[in-house]
């Protein structure tokens, strides 16, 4: 698990670099969302892990999370609207 936690700070550092999320979304993500450039949708945060809702609900439009690690694994989370 850890060696994830270190691809996360990689992708982490390169978002703060200026790579574009959707773009790392669609290179690096194993969710299913990956070929839509991360994009969830609209959903129901009380579907989702605690701690991802939790994380995704403090973000304001178009602000990244830091790591956000749940019981799925680590997640960098962009806040659409």
């Amino acid at each position: 698990m850890l060696s994830y936690q270190y691809e996360a700070e990689d992708v982490q550092k390169k978002l703060q670099e200026g790579e574009a999320f959707e773009l790392m979304a669609k290179k690096l993500s194993t969710c299913s969302s990956a070929s839509n450039g991360g994009n969830l949708g609209n959903i129901d945060l009380r579907r989702l892990d605690a701690t991802f809702a939790e994380a995704a609900q403090l973000l304001k439009p178009q602000e990244i999370s830091p790591i956000v690690r749940t019981t799925f694994g680590y997640h960098l989370i962009k806040r659409l609207s």
